[in-house]
């Protein structure tokens, strides 16, 4: 037994004994509270140091975002010490826009990081961020709702993370928001409609838990790239496709479960350069009127239950270099369709129903297609 040696007279003259674990403890915890003061005295200090108001903010967000980094095997945030915020890793300065003599946190990258935490409230300081880019990290949880405070917000890339919960709403409300990237997380539910109303110019939320169908007023935005890979919304794609036909180029819907039949309104996408539908469960027949869409260099149809005939006039598209639409159920290729390679066109007719063609379906799965034809007119949008 040990008598802890900076115990009042009082205590001392009653002999309590205090046990050696019980010192260190009481140790521990009062060099702890030294330290902590020290710590919020240099805190204190570095915040005065910076004469810059924006900056000050900065610094007070950044330290509470290290705060809560409990992994970071590349040591990006190592050197985030001391006021000078703009030599800090994946920090990147600019002048404010209304005052050019003034600096301001502009850009955050820490893309491929690996690192582990969440993103704190404290981040809604960074008033000026235009671009925040965390592909390839850790970070879990939610965003927080004062994100909406990032009124300069241009880009914002969270992809390939484990962020989790519903849609995260806050983007909605971020008025400069153009490119939104949540590929590789784990939200769920419904994506609201209000995302299709916002002057985005690419949408990627591939590869999540996304349900329920794909919004009606799809198309109201203004986006070159959409991407909604690798979910679950089922129903079909929605005839207001059409209103993208001003910017769309990259049309991504692989694997959400589609069903009917491919919108003909497609076709009204005279922009478009790459139509991924596959892996679904689409039916009928190639809308014809995709054969008007001159810029299409990729077309992957692959793992339907399309039917009928390849028109050519897909096959000749000026700019097509790769179509794929093996595990179907066509059962003609019109004039140069059945031998693209001529034409210097990548292309897969695999597990079809083409007569003379190797690798082809079995006569029944064939005659089963034949005996049940698809009605797309019988087909409603939601249902």
């Amino acid at each position: 037994m040990l008598a802890f040696p900076f115990i009042n007279n009082k205590m001392a003259s009653s002999s309590f004994p205090i046990t050696t674990t019980a010192f260190v403890l009481l140790f521990l915890s009062l060099t702890s509270n030294v330290f902590n003061l020290a710590a919020k005295h240099s805190h204190s200090s570095s915040i005065k140091a910076i004469k810059n108001p924006r900056l000050q903010k900065a610094y007070i967000a950044l330290q509470a975002w290290k705060h809560v980094i409990y992994s970071d095997p590349r040591n990006m945030t190592s050197n985030w010490v001391g006021p000078s915020v703009c030599n800090y890793t994946g920090i990147y300065c600019a002048p404010f826009p209304n005052d050019t003599k003034v600096q301001t946190v502009a850009g955050i990258d820490l893309n491929h990081g690996n690192i582990a935490g969440y993103l704190p409230d404290e981040l809604s300081l960074l008033n000026d961020l235009a671009l925040l880019h965390l592909n390839s990290n850790r970070f879990c949880g939610i965003l927080p709702l004062s994100f909406s405070n990032l009124t300069f917000l241009y880009e914002l890339d969270i992809s390939n993370n484990r962020f989790v919960g519903p849609f995260p709403s806050v983007v909605l409300s971020l008025p400069s928001l153009k490119y939104l990237d949540l590929r590789f997380n784990e939200f769920e539910g419904p994506l609201p409609p209000q995302l299709f109303s916002k002057n985005l110019d690419a949408i990627f939320v591939n590869n999540n838990l996304f349900t329920s169908t794909i919004p009606s007023n799809l198309g109201s935005s203004s986006a070159s790239v959409v991407v909604f890979a690798n979910n679950y919304f089922g129903g079909c794609l929605p005839p207001s496709i059409a209103n993208f036909a001003n910017t769309l180029e990259e049309l991504v819907l692989s694997n959400i479960s589609l069903s009917g039949c491919l919108t003909p309104e497609v076709g009204f996408l005279y922009k478009l350069k790459v139509l991924d539908v596959s892996n679904n469960k689409l039916a009928g027949p190639i809308p014809y009127t995709i054969a008007g869409l001159a810029h299409l260099e990729l077309i992957n149809l692959a793992h339907n239950m399309f039917s009928g005939i390849v028109p050519e006039g897909i096959c000749v598209l000026p700019k097509l270099s790769n179509f794929t639409f093996s595990y179907n159920y066509f059962c003609e290729e019109q004039g140069i369709c059945s031998n693209l390679t001529s034409k210097g066109i990548v292309y897969d007719d695999r597990r079809n129903c083409l007569p003379e063609k190797p690798v082809q379906r079995n006569k029944k799965e064939c005659d089963a297609v034949d005996e049940h034809p698809i009605d797309c007119l019988a087909f409603h949008c939601g249902t």
